[in-house]
């Protein structure tokens, strides 16, 4: 299976998802492929069924300008090299005809001589990526002549050749140190300099192997190459019912570039898609039939009509129950591809906190805005005074407007500009406010000074008649599977609300399960982005870094996307991360890879209000200077 294929990350490491994003726009332009994703595994890779490629995480722990370089020649080698000049077809016949003695060897060497080949092509066409193979080719001389060395003293013979097979590529095979055994191949070693297709990489591997086949003892230990896995070459991976397989032969061609074969996937993959498939067998066609086997087509909109019902005699429950929870999710919303690729499976709803007063709430609520209150009034005092301030400040040397006091200007300037005027008054700012509350789990030993934060945070823009939305955001991790995630987002304090109190509401947040954060801005960004304010600013508190059902690792890399989409509509995306201690240098790092230089820690829950209180501080001054 493909998981077992994939590669284990053994530390906490994380790739700069900005970083990421640049590589993956770059294959995306290289590739012509909007879908295409990019990770890191431990070698270079096509991922046909995930719509990805993969960089190697050989370039890790290098300097900063190699470690670009090298992972950038990884995308340009695999998105205009192996994705449009590797002819599969050549490829799946020599699979099917390769001895089983020293395939790993034989696949191994297919791969070096067409990146080399590749690396020559894409040069020429691109002379802009000269230096950068440049630098690569170097690390990677260094490297292949050291396990040259260790392999031929080790007696991996098998390993060493592709070494010196890859020196000898780049350095030609003059004076080449390895095993005298190595030499009588540079003959054929030298024709890499004419190959122009996949076929004639194929053909020298075959060489090689009759050369060498009874010089050799054991097949590759170590692996260097990982183009193509072998999972990844079928043309589809459905299960069909029998007699549907043989109607189907026959649709399309064989794939003949690895291109195609994304295609294919992707349209499989939107063919997929839609409700009308939820019960149907393995790879049913959608439609239904009655006995008079009338079709009808079905689609991705349509709504489930009919649940079949079987003969058998043992309990309903689970049938009740089932049709309870389709009727209870008419009220769900599907994200579709609105919300980005890693939340196309999410459904959700919208709904109003519950919120059910009692005497100690409404104490609490008494108690927390007495304790808050002289921090309030200085805060709105001090915008109201910088308000003040920039609506007395003149605009003067205008060519039009009040006339000044100072007319000396008409005997000492050439073109003098007597007028100024007064900035006109505003009696608010002109800005919004979207908070977003991680409703996960590790947050309940944290809502004391959450719901302080927020309470503090909603009375300070009600005072200054800033228009604010509030929501608590969680995912249902007990009923998350692969096709549906159900998220919830209770609204705590709308936009359209106005000045009206929410206090009571602050106080009814519970924590839930897990939190979908790149789901959950996009989703709050669609709303600020409908606003007519000039300044937008989107605050996010939360106490880690994302957590939901498959989406652990792509779960930062969606995040860091979701708030770059944001930065380009001109909402402004800032985070505050809520913990009991003081922030490690390790989460500290993860918050500046999703949001960059906009994110803020509090030292201490006790801590938390003052650090929000001086996070809007500082946006707000931003408003009044830009005013």
């Amino acid at each position: 299976m493909p998981s077992l294929d994939r590669f284990i990350q053994f530390n906490n490491e994380t790739i700069d998802a900005r970083q990421l994003m640049h590589y993956e726009n770059v294959a995306k332009s290289l590739t012509s492929n909007s879908m295409l994703m990019v990770n890191e595994r431990k070698l270079m890779e096509f991922q046909p069924e995930e719509q990805s490629m993969s960089i190697s995480v050989f370039w890790r722990h290098r300097e900063e300008n190699l470690m670009n370089a090298g992972r950038i020649s990884d995308i340009y080698i695999l998105a205009e090299g192996f994705w449009k000049d590797f002819n599969l077809n050549i490829w799946r016949d020599y699979k099917e005809h390769q001895p089983t003695t020293f395939s790993k060897w034989m696949d191994q060497l297919v791969f070096c001589l067409e990146e080399f080949r590749l690396i020559e092509k894409i040069q020429k066409k691109r002379v802009g990526t000269i230096k950068v193979f440049e630098k690569r080719i170097q690390m990677y001389l260094s490297f292949h002549k050291q396990q040259l060395v260790v392999n031929s003293q080790k007696g991996f013979l098998a390993d060493a050749f592709i070494s010196y097979l890859y020196v000898c590529l780049y350095e030609g095979t003059m004076h080449k140190t390895g095993p005298e055994l190595f030499q009588k191949a540079n003959s054929i070693i030298q024709k890499a300099y004419d190959n122009s297709h996949t076929q004639s990489s194929v053909n020298m591997v075959y060489e090689f192997f009759y050369l060498f086949m009874d010089d050799l003892k054991e097949d590759t230990i170590h692996e260097y190459y990982s183009i193509i896995s072998s999972y990844n070459l079928q043309e589809s991976d459905f299960h069909y019912h029998k007699g549907v397989k043989n109607s189907e032969t026959g649709e399309e061609e064989t794939k003949e570039t690895i291109e195609e074969v994304f295609r294919s996937w992707h349209r499989e993959n939107e063919d997929e898609k839609g409700l009308h498939l939820q019960f149907e067998l393995e790879h049913g066609r959608s439609g239904k039939a009655d006995q008079q086997i009338a079709t009808e087509e079905g689609q991705e909109g349509h709504d489930i009509t009919e649940i079949g019902k079987g003969q058998s005699t043992g309990s309903t429950a689970e049938l009740n129950s089932d049709n309870l929870s389709l009727k209870n999710s008419d009220s769900l919303k599907k994200a579709g591809t609105a919300f980005g690729k890693e939340n196309v499976h999410v459904v959700y709803e919208e709904n109003r906190i519950i919120t059910n007063p009692n005497i100690e709430d409404k104490r609490l609520l008494v108690n927390y805005r007495i304790e808050q209150a002289p921090y309030v009034k200085a805060f709105v005092d001090e915008m109201k005074k910088r308000m003040e301030q920039k609506q007395i400040a003149k605009r003067e040397n205008l060519s039009k407007g009040r006339l000044s006091s100072k007319l000396s200007v008409f005997w000492t300037e050439e073109r003098p500009k007597p007028f100024y005027k007064k900035t006109a008054p505003s009696t608010q700012l002109n800005a919004v406010f979207g908070l977003l509350v991680d409703g996960s789990a590790s947050m309940q030993d944290k809502l004391e000074d959450t719901k302080k934060a927020v309470l503090l945070f909603h009375d300070v823009l009600t005072k200054l008649q800033i228009a604010h939305e509030i929501v608590l955001h969680y995912e249902d991790a007990y009923e998350a599977s692969e096709s549906k995630q159900p998220n919830a987002f209770e609204w705590i304090h709308k936009l359209e609300d106005g000045q009206q109190d929410s206090g009571l509401d602050i106080l009814s947040m519970n924590a839930h399960e897990d939190n979908r954060d790149g789901f959950a801005l996009r989703w709050m960004g669609q709303r600020l982005e409908r606003r007519p304010e000039h300044h937008k600013f989107m605050l996010m508190f939360s106490d880690g870094e994302p957590s939901a059902f498959g989406y652990a690792q792509n779960g930062i890399m969606d995040t860091a996307e979701a708030v770059v989409e944001l930065e380009r509509k001109n909402i402004t995306v800032l985070h505050l991360f809520l913990n009991d201690a003081e922030a490690t240098e390790e989460q500290l790092e993860l918050f500046r890879l999703i949001f960059g230089k906009k994110t803020a820690t509090a030292s201490s829950l006790e801590k938390f209000s003052d650090e929000t209180l001086r996070l809007l501080k500082r946006i707000l001054h931003h408003v009044v200077k830009s005013s």
